[in-house]
């Protein structure tokens, strides 16, 4: 697997966070929003379950590259 383009996927059980790393350009729109979810001093960096679902997403639609997308989890 190429390091400089890893596909991850955290979920919070309501939405699914999808981050790329070959597109991240590492603007910090994430980390500034966000910084229950997105810490990118720890592992694992993202921790969906910090946060709200609608906060997230709000969160996730203001990265500039398009390295954080989401969907939303179908619901049994």
């Amino acid at each position: 697997m190429d390091p400089k383009n890893i596909k991850k996927e955290y979920t919070n059980g309501e939405v699914t966070i999808v981050w790329q790393s070959g597109k991240c350009i590492h603007s910090g729109n994430c980390v500034r929003n966000n910084p229950d979810v997105f810490k990118p001093k720890e592992q694992p960096w993202i921790t969906p379950e910090n946060s709200t679902t609608e906060k997230i997403i709000e969160t996730v639609n203001k990265c500039p590259s398009g390295a954080l997308t989401f969907y939303l989890n179908k619901k049994d």
